[in-house]
């Protein structure tokens, strides 16, 4: 009986063994293609050519070497390379404390879910904030809270003046009162005056009301400015600052703020299911980005002004002007439409990437890219012009140079 028993064991591990040997090799997964590294190569070369915007760069060898030295622990409980970047975040910042999130959009949605405590609420913002157009309706789903969009009286950017005119204070039944005023540094590439955020932060406190800053872009202010991160984020309650946009990590944002206010966006980030485990290489691919990646933003805004500059020599009119990264412009003033300038850009030995209005230059932007679009758009102008195309004084298509395309980030 025991013989007959040992064979039938025997048996049956054979079979469980041979049925489990089949679901492994249908597991199974290889993603390494036998032309992966050519492949790398070549998508590379496509980045240093790609004006859509800065978040498509990609880490550097250098960065992966960086990652994979990162310590190994479970970021819900404890991960020390994380943590040393938080608390590296917190100080530069001036603040108390950081979080480290998946994204820009995840830190803006737990900041505002961790100020606004009890509806019916508002927040303010300008109308092109990133929080407001491209954020999938989260600031609703997530805060149930209503927004209040303010077009700039200036073109350029949120004064004093808009927020006291549209802020909402009344404790009237039929408003929800303003709870955050939420500025965006850079929004769409331009700088708030620091005087001005300076300004709109001692008005909203004197109501006590709160002030979040959507500053996944603020490395190119004080890049620009010369600025410390901290006086840029000192007038402001809540920050988010990203490592992906502008400094070539491939994932995360920080939220910094008090103590208070990070414990609590900390259990807000696991009730969104934005808590990860051994996030260790990519705190050390952020780390990595703010030592080696932050100091190239100079060349950066260099690059893009001297794009800016050919395009007016062009004749190009150009929508908003290179302050950091960024410009947009409007190709019909010399007869071109943005669809030709893409078609023949993409027929080019070495295609260029576009999207319509805005250029975004980035810490991977090559200058060949640069002069080859310049050369491009030159040479349809050129075309446009010998079949007779004569620039209008007026607006063409409704289009003027306080009229501007935005596209999402």
């Amino acid at each position: 009986m025991s013989m007959l028993t040992s064979l039938s064991r025997r048996v049956f591990h054979h079979r469980t063994m041979s049925s489990f040997a089949a679901v492994a090799q249908q597991v199974k997964l290889d993603i390494l293609s036998a032309t992966h590294l050519e492949d790398n190569i070549a998508k590379r070369k496509e980045i240093s050519r790609t004006f859509i915007s800065d978040t498509i760069t990609v880490p550097t060898h250098e960065m992966y070497e960086y990652a994979t030295l990162a310590t190994l622990g479970d970021d819900v409980y404890f991960e020390p390379s994380t943590k040393a970047l938080e608390d590296h975040m917190a100080k530069i910042t001036g603040k108390e404390a950081a979080l480290f999130v998946p994204s820009g959009t995840a830190s803006n949605q737990i900041a505002l879910r961790t100020h606004l405590i009890q509806p019916p609420y508002s927040i303010l913002c300008d109308h092109r904030a990133h929080i407001e157009k491209y954020e999938a309706g989260g600031t609703a789903f997530h805060s149930g809270a209503a927004v209040t969009t303010v077009i700039p009286s200036n073109g350029h950017h949120l004064t004093l003046d808009d927020v006291k005119d549209n802020i909402i204070l009344d404790t009237d039944i039929h408003f929800a009162t303003t709870q955050v005023v939420a500025l965006e540094n850079t929004l769409n590439g331009t700088i708030i005056p620091q005087e001005e955020v300076i300004a709109i932060s001692e008005f909203v406190h004197s109501h006590g009301k709160k002030l979040h800053l959507d500053g996944a872009r603020l490395w190119h202010v004080a890049a620009e400015t010369g600025t410390s991160v901290k006086e840029l984020c000192d007038p402001f309650d809540s920050v988010s600052l990203c490592f992906s946009k502008g400094l070539g990590a491939p994932v995360g944002s920080c939220l910094v703020g008090t103590e208070a206010f990070i414990k609590k966006a900390r259990a807000f980030r696991k009730l969104f299911g934005g808590a990860m485990r051994q996030t260790g290489i990519l705190a050390a691919s952020a780390a990595y980005a703010l030592s080696y990646n932050f100091p190239l933003l100079p060349q950066v805004h260099q690059l893009a002004k001297r794009l800016e500059a050919g395009l007016e020599e062009i004749g190009v009119d150009i929508l908003s002007k290179a302050e950091t990264c960024m410009i947009f412009y409007d190709p019909a003033s010399v007869g071109v439409t943005f669809d030709e300038i893409a078609d023949r850009a993409s027929q080019l030995a070495e295609p260029l990437v576009l999207g319509g209005s805005r250029l975004v230059v980035h810490i991977q932007t090559s200058e060949s890219a640069v002069d080859d679009l310049l050369s491009v758009i030159r040479q349809l102008a050129e075309e446009k012009k010998a079949a007779g195309f004569v620039k209008p004084e007026t607006p063409v298509n409704g289009s003027s140079k306080s009229r501007n395309v935005y596209m999402r980030r």
